[in-house]
């Protein structure tokens, strides 16, 4: 078992963590994406394969605060047009762990944000308006684009908990608005972390070591989750966007350099 305690680390190392997680209650109440700071994070301080692990739980931990708090705004046809598509990205994922190394998987994923950070950015400069949820996803482009995302969504949230940037580039890209944004992205990452637990555990990342530390970490979440709510409602929809957008570069950027 690749596994972490909270016995492994150092005082440094802990705050570091802390740190992390606190940032994924905000990213998961404010600016999605921005949890990939703490992705680099934990892959920095825990062994690359055990670190994906241990911020599972602290990000269901999030998902469930930011459903509690944007759950009127989910928008449920999108949810259910990409969960088929997800599912098979996750069992892609799955089977791409046994065999990837951390290289292959960071610089990937990496190719993978920047190239949807871009087409997102290149659509929405063409576009004379947004597109609207219901009219984008009822289209057969909409439904091509939904299930494409969700593929990649489903594999870069197995292998490296990274799927945030991909779906927040899907969400952007359909149109969404600040709140839809956050409460349909709140359904999905809570119903896809948790379906990910059984395999994380069957390839070893998660047991009751790591579940140690994890309950350690989720206190610093819940601070992170009400700053998140306390500034999303400072943000207007052209910054927020621009947030978005932007934590998906640093985030691909930091893969593909770390």
């Amino acid at each position: 078992m690749d596994t972490m305690t909270l016995w492994h680390i150092t005082g440094w190392e802990f705050a570091a963590l802390a740190f992390a997680a606190l940032l994924v209650g905000f990213s998961k109440t404010a600016v999605s994406g921005a949890n990939t700071v703490s992705l680099a994070v934990f892959a920095a301080v825990l062994p690359a394969r055990a670190s994906t692990g241990i911020l599972l739980p602290v990000l269901i931990a999030g998902d469930i605060l930011a459903v509690l708090t944007y759950r009127r705004h989910a928008h449920w046809p999108t949810l259910w047009r990409l969960f088929p598509a997800v599912g098979v990205g996750v069992v892609v994922g799955t089977l791409f762990l046994v065999w990837a190394d951390d290289g292959i998987v960071r610089t990937s994923i990496g190719v993978i944000l920047l190239f949807m950070a871009g087409v997102t950015v290149w659509r929405r400069r063409r576009a004379d308006a947004p597109e609207q949820p219901d009219e984008e996803t009822a289209s057969r482009a909409g439904r091509v684009k939904a299930r494409s995302y969700g593929v990649l969504g489903g594999f870069t949230t197995m292998v490296a908990n990274a799927g945030g940037p991909v779906m927040s580039m899907y969400l952007l890209s359909a149109g969404f608005r600040k709140l839809g944004f956050l409460g349909t992205s709140a359904f999905f990452f809570l119903i896809v972390n948790v379906s990910k637990l059984p395999f994380s555990a069957g390839l070893g990342l998660i047991d009751g070591r790591s579940l140690f530390l994890d309950a350690a970490l989720v206190v610093f979440v819940v601070p992170g989750a009400f700053l998140g709510k306390w500034a999303v409602n400072r943000i207007n929809q052209r910054l927020f966007e621009r947030l978005v957008i932007a934590a998906t570069v640093v985030g691909g950027l930091q893969l593909l350099l770390a």
